[in-house]
């Protein structure tokens, strides 16, 4: 009784709801594809569910304003860009009269690759004011802004200009459909920050993929496309979920980066393989 088929409806639904975990729900199939977790019924069934279109690839930024960190994670030759905050460039210890010259020398650092400068104004004219500014500092930096109405309207008012913009401080489907529709080039959805008040941040993340790649964002900023960056990473669990729902970016600190690349199997058998060298070469 207790894998007794339900009614087809709700099997499609059960389906779809377990498709959400792992696929991007952008199209349907008219090819049956087979569920592989669940009860019997579930993994029976044959109906169409969601299929994940595939994008380029799941491109990482380092979370950090610490140029050693920055210039070490580009020398693994994976890095696709870098975010920062105030807080980030407050643990660096710089001063305020360095700020800029500091985003100059991590855009300098990683030519060619995005680098999003936060601004720290709260005003549409100081949001504005500080994007001009830090953008005319070198062609790669994007303007980070927060998702409020002032930033909504500078975030506008930017991409009108040319000026890519981050939308960051994402927690909620409905908020980055806003930020996209005010021309935001990126919109950085928070995950960590959802599991510190014992919420599913991953749940909500699934839900802002599934909103943004619904739509064709072309002509609404610089770019016209949309990428999403997976923010307020914690874990490598946080990069493997963001892979799985098809997130564009994943920025992670250099904390959780080292997490993604170490593992104690690969750990011990790198030493094991150092061990039996030496015995040959020491025989």
């Amino acid at each position: 009784m207790r894998d007794r088929c339900p009614p087809r409806g709700l099997v499609h639904t059960a389906c779809a709801r377990v498709a959400t975990v792992g696929w991007r729900l952008t199209r349907f199939s008219s090819k049956p594809l087979p569920v592989r977790c669940g009860p019997l019924w579930l993994r029976a069934y044959t109906g169409p569910v969601a299929q994940r279109e595939k994008g380029s690839a799941l491109k990482f930024f380092i979370d950090t304003a610490n140029l050693e960190e920055i210039a070490e994670a580009k020398s693994w030759g994976c890095l696709a860009g870098v975010t920062t905050n105030p807080s980030l460039y407050a643990k660096t210890g710089g001063a305020l009269a360095d700020f800029e010259p500091h985003m100059q020398k991590i855009a300098e650092l990683c030519k060619g690759l995005p680098v999003s400068a936060e601004t720290t104004a709260t005003t549409v004219d100081g949001m504005v004011a500080d994007g001009r500014r830090l953008a005319a500092l070198a062609p790669n930096i994007v303007i980070k802004l927060p998702i409020c109405e002032a930033g909504l309207a500078a975030c506008r008012i930017l991409a009108d200009e040319g000026i890519r913009v981050n939308m960051t401080l994402i927690f909620s489907a409905t908020q980055a459909l806003l930020a996209a529709n005010a021309g935001a080039r990126y919109i950085s959805p928070f995950v960590g920050r959802y599991d510190d008040i014992a919420l599913d941040g991953i749940s909500q993340l699934a839900d802002v993929i599934t909103c943004i790649k619904n739509y064709d964002w072309s002509g609404r900023n610089p770019d016209g496309v949309v990428e999403i960056i997976t923010a307020s990473v914690r874990t490598a669990n946080h990069v493997v979920q963001a892979a799985l729902l098809g997130a564009d970016i994943a920025t992670v600190p250099m904390k959780a980066l080292k997490k993604c690349l170490h593992h104690p199997l690969t750990d011990a058998g790198i030493a094991a393989f150092e061990a039996d060298w030496e015995r040959v070469a020491n025989a």
